[in-house]
């Protein structure tokens, strides 16, 4: 690596250090407390899967750099200088670690790893050695919203398509479309992903509940966020909140999906509306009495997922299990659960990116967690969670059921 690309990394990394960001590369004691709450090293024991291993890599620049120790007597401490071997390891560091944040749960100070790899990977990508498909995925979400107008036709017609599988979870009574897109004046708008099965059950769902909604015109899901490239992910997530605020509406209800939801809720400012993850919506529909389904359509004993985004990391823990009580009796928890859930393993962009050996060696702690539960049902909360899950279940040999919980409750709807 040259100097000048060196230097220019270095100055990258400052960018990230805000206060947070500093304490969190100041503060670590080595007291090991995180090393057996990441699933990657529960799976695969070595020292590099450690919480503590990732922050060592992007810690020893920090040293180098910007700590006094590495600036007057770095032979005090180790420290490692910005080149090609330094940013291997950030990619190898970045790239095995999730961002589900078990670890700082177990951590006495608190210390979030995720931020910490968002350095290494904010670097991968000034060394333009970051996963090629993540920057193609998050440059054609901002595409489209500045094509939206064309695209918009082919779309609403996609969708008016779908309403014969929508009506045969819940018959539409009333006349014209059973779905509306990008309507001014309804109370929520509904944010799905690209595929019908994230669009029909929530159909279903609303039109079930009388509510006053419509879809939006982009998909929830912000590749920039599993890339780490913050100014990107602002600009995807803009859409949903410009395209809310046009069309007045009181709430954004985020399809399953950790990371969207997680995004649009904390992560983009202040909102002059609501958002809430859908499962949220549903677990109000039934508290409200707007919908009403029948136990016993779910068959087999039940367990649930809670997705690292949604739960440990947006407070969405026990909205899902009360939607559960009412789709069965039959229900046991996964051990450990809520914010002490293990990681699927599928987060932070690796389902994305389509490799799947590494994600079932790193998740083996997960499946062991699945077969113990007896269940023969495994459902969940989320797109990269399903998937991940799915996965596992064949790798496996589970024999499970891996559902959408929106999907439970569609094929569970009564009048």
């Amino acid at each position: 690596m040259d100097a000048t690309t060196s230097a220019r990394l270095k100055d990258l990394f400052a960018t990230k250090l805000n206060a947070a960001m500093r304490l969190y590369l100041e503060t670590c004691a080595r007291c090991g407390v995180c090393v057996e709450a990441c699933h990657v090293y529960a799976s695969m024991p070595q020292a590099r899967y450690t919480a503590v291993g990732r922050a060592e890599v992007v810690r020893k620049v920090f040293k180098k750099y910007f700590s006094l120790e590495g600036k007057i007597a770095p032979w005090l401490g180790e420290v490692v200088t910005i080149d090609d071997a330094a940013v291997d390891a950030f990619s190898e560091a970045a790239w095995s670690c999730t961002g589900c944040r078990r670890c700082m749960t177990f951590c006495p100070f608190g210390i979030d790893t995720q931020m910490i790899m968002s350095i290494a990977k904010l670097l991968l990508i000034g060394a333009d050695r970051e996963p090629k498909l993540l920057t193609m995925l998050a440059d054609m979400s901002i595409a489209k919203a500045e094509n939206v107008e064309e695209t918009r036709p082919g779309f609403v017609q996609a969708v008016n398509d779908l309403s014969p599988e929508i009506r045969a979870l819940w018959p539409w009574p009333q006349e014209g479309p059973v779905v509306t897109v990008g309507a001014e004046g309804k109370d929520v708008l509904y944010v799905a992903l690209a595929g019908k099965h994230s669009i029909i059950p929530a159909a279903a769902i609303m039109n079930a509940a009388g509510e006053r909604w419509t879809l939006s015109l982009f998909e929830a899901v912000n590749f920039a966020a599993f890339l780490g490239d913050p100014t990107k992910m602002q600009v995807i997530a803009a859409r949903i909140h410009d395209e809310a605020v046009r069309l007045r509406v009181k709430e954004v209800a985020i399809v399953e999906c950790g990371t969207a939801f997680r995004i649009m809720k904390y992560m983009t400012g202040v909102h002059p509306f609501r958002v809430v993850a859908f499962v949220e919506l549903i677990d109000r529909y039934l508290k409200e009495g707007r919908i009403r389904l029948d136990p016993t359509r779910l068959k087999g004993t039940v367990t649930y997922h809670d997705p690292c985004q949604i739960a440990r990391n947006g407070g969405v823990i026990e909205e899902p299990r009360n939607v559960i009580r009412h789709l069965t009796s039959d229900f046991v928890e996964l051990r450990p659960s809520r914010a002490e859930n293990w990681c699927c393993g599928g987060g932070g962009g690796l389902v994305a990116l389509g490799e799947q050996e590494f994600r079932m060696k790193s998740a083996r702690v997960k499946a062991e967690q699945m077969k113990a539960s007896g269940a023969a049902v495994i459902t969940t909360a989320c797109e990269n969670c399903h998937s991940q899950l799915t996965d596992l279940n064949a790798h496996y040999n589970l024999g499970m059921r891996v559902e959408f919980l929106s999907r439970l409750v569609a094929d569970a709807l009564v009048r």
